[in-house]
């Protein structure tokens, strides 16, 4: 079944995004998680993925071209379907026309199907007329992707109960991202509808939520014709094509294919049946329509297998009574005491599938290195005695890094697959630990910044995000990132990169040693050890070395980073 892509909302005060470059053309195969475009915001040039598996059947606008948020601009399917119906459902009152008139530069591909697929065509064509043209006055709200790792966002309260009048700009609810608790607007006037998820339920990006339009106007209808479904009315099948089984939009269960890739469910729930091995066709799905969602995959429950298939229905209860082996934990380990099972936040989430795949697919490797501290220690004071805001250590580190980024391009730049970016700015991302995780905001422009103002920054950047008050502008666009753990007495340690970084520098404790003048004789002093993680696809073993010479330099002799 064909799914349109549209402009997702990629920053808080974002309104439309201006298509920087294609990366796929109609007719390539796609998988779900491929980037296929780079957009332009407001805030940063950041990638989009798509969200299916499938065939990239239309483009509706040209590179350079705005489009505005739920604006059309892509469709992904089958090889050879026929996508024209969900134009024509874009145009005719859902609120989101294509973002592109039609015009000789849209790209398309003309569907040419088998003989042997006619008959199905146009019993399906026949089946849903209906759908493609009826004027519906109502929208769809979707759930937006509010940062570029967000894949689903958890509703934490709806500020509108369905009846109640909207206006544009209005907050209809705060939803739960990977990275903070954020209010989500509404982009249309209207009467909320209709509300598809309970407060507490995790949504994937870009399912329905909600629906805002007129009142009395067929909600039914929409939601069918934005699933791709006839509504109900018109569901049973002519008399023609009866020969085809029907799929009922009404039944509980989603329809019955024959693989995942054309179950009705979101892309989140397909990755889960994929790697868990469940078939969806078996799974019940509890969203829009039937569609299968995370939690059903999660709460899926194989039924027993008979020793042989049934030979008809009839024989379906008996097997049903048949008594179910137990099932054993899906740790294999037995449980002995008293425990306590957490729910996985959305920022934890995240933690875990952004490292993982850095830490997999990245090839890292660390360079360790001693530095003298002792005149930076020295300094410090003087300088906090005219500093506007008190000076670190680690504000003192993220100086030395910038600085030495400039000197160092190639450790300032990220691994894109078929191209190596090299970022004339210098943006380093603090990381800072809270409650359920850690945070990254960023230091724009670091090589710019005085020390207080970098200190400034970071003291600002923590609060917000211990309180969850980041906004997208706030962690989004980092180039080079820094972890410091020695305000725990860590010594040294390595620290997993920062994806689009190419590296990380983890920074220990600062300690008092024991060293030897070149008489034999022994003195104090201070000693602070830097590991740096490099992406070994963009940065080698001597330019990692000589990046954290330079940074050993600048923070030997600190004054030379003020003058």
């Amino acid at each position: 079944m064909a799914e349109v892509i549209r402009m997702p909302k990629m920053s808080d005060t974002m309104e439309e995004g201006v298509i920087a470059e294609w990366h796929k053309k109609v007719g390539d195969k796609i998988k779900s998680g491929e980037v296929i475009a780079e957009v332009e915001t407001d805030k940063a040039t950041m990638d989009l993925e798509s969200y299916w598996d499938g065939t990239l059947l239309y483009i509706g606008v040209k590179k350079g071209d705005a489009v505005p948020i739920d604006g059309i601009m892509a469709i992904v399917g089958a090889e050879g379907e026929d996508y024209q119906s969900l134009l024509d459902g874009a145009s005719n009152g859902n609120g989101s026309a294509p973002a592109a008139p039609a015009a000789p530069a849209v790209e398309t591909v003309t569907p040419q199907p088998a003989a042997a697929e006619a008959a199905p065509a146009a019993a399906a064509a026949a089946a849903k007329p209906a759908a493609s043209t009826e004027k519906i006055n109502a929208a769809v709200v979707r759930m937006p992707k509010m940062s570029d790792t967000m894949e689903e966002g958890t509703l934490v309260s709806w500020q509108k109960k369905v009846g109640d009048k909207v206006k544009s700009g209005d907050i209809l609810a705060e939803v739960e991202t990977d990275k903070a608790t954020m209010e989500l607007e509404a982009y249309e006037d209207g009467t909320l509808l209709y509300v598809g998820i309970k407060e507490g339920d995790a949504v994937p990006v870009d399912a329905i939520i909600a629906v805002i339009g007129e009142e009395g106007a067929n909600v039914e209808a929409l939601l069918a014709r934005e699933n791709g479904e006839a509504p109900a009315e018109t569901a049973a099948a002519p008399a023609q094509a009866a020969s085809t089984p029907a799929v009922n939009g009404s039944e509980k269960a989603v329809s019955v294919a024959d693989s995942n890739e054309r179950v009705k469910a979101s892309p989140l729930a397909k990755r889960l049946a994929d790697e868990k091995g469940i078939n969806l066709s078996e799974v019940s799905g509890s969203g829009d329509n039937g569609r299968i969602v995370k939690r059903d995959v999660d709460e899926f429950k194989p039924a027993a297998q008979p020793s042989a298939p049934a030979a008809a229905p009839a024989a379906q209860p008996a097997a049903a009574k048949a008594e179910a082996a137990p099932v054993a934990p899906a740790t294999g380990v037995a449980t002995s005491g008293d425990f306590v099972d957490t729910p996985v936040s959305q920022m934890r989430k995240t933690i875990a599938r952004r490292l993982s795949e850095s830490l997999f697919t990245a090839p890292h490797f660390y360079v360790t290195m001693e530095i003298n501290m002792d005149k930076a220690m020295a300094l410090r004071p003087q300088l906090n005695e005219v500093a506007t805001a008190k000076i670190s250590f680690n504000d003192m580190v993220i100086k030395a890094c910038a600085v030495a980024l400039k000197q160092h391009p190639a450790v300032n730049s990220a691994w894109l697959g078929d191209k190596i970016r090299k970022y004339n700015y210098v943006n380093i991302g603090v990381a800072v630990a809270v409650d359920e995780g850690l945070l990254v905001p960023v230091i724009r422009e670091a090589d710019k910044k005085t020390l207080s103002a970098i200190s400034g920054e970071v003291k600002d950047l923590a609060g917000k995000a211990k309180d969850k008050k980041l906004q997208p502008k706030d962690w989004e666009g980092n180039t080079f990132s820094v972890s410091n753990l020695g305000m725990f007495g860590v010594d040294e340690f390595t620290a997993i990169i920062n994806p689009p970084d190419s590296c990380i520098l983890a920074i220990g404790a600062i300690k008092k040693v024991a060293a030897f003048k070149e008489d034999g004789t022994v003195y104090p002093t201070n000693i602070m050890k830097v590991t740096l993680s490099a992406d070994h696809r963009v940065v080698d073993g001597a330019t990692a070395a000589q990046f954290l010479q330079t940074v050993k330099k600048l923070l030997e002799e600190p004054m030379s980073m003020l003058v």
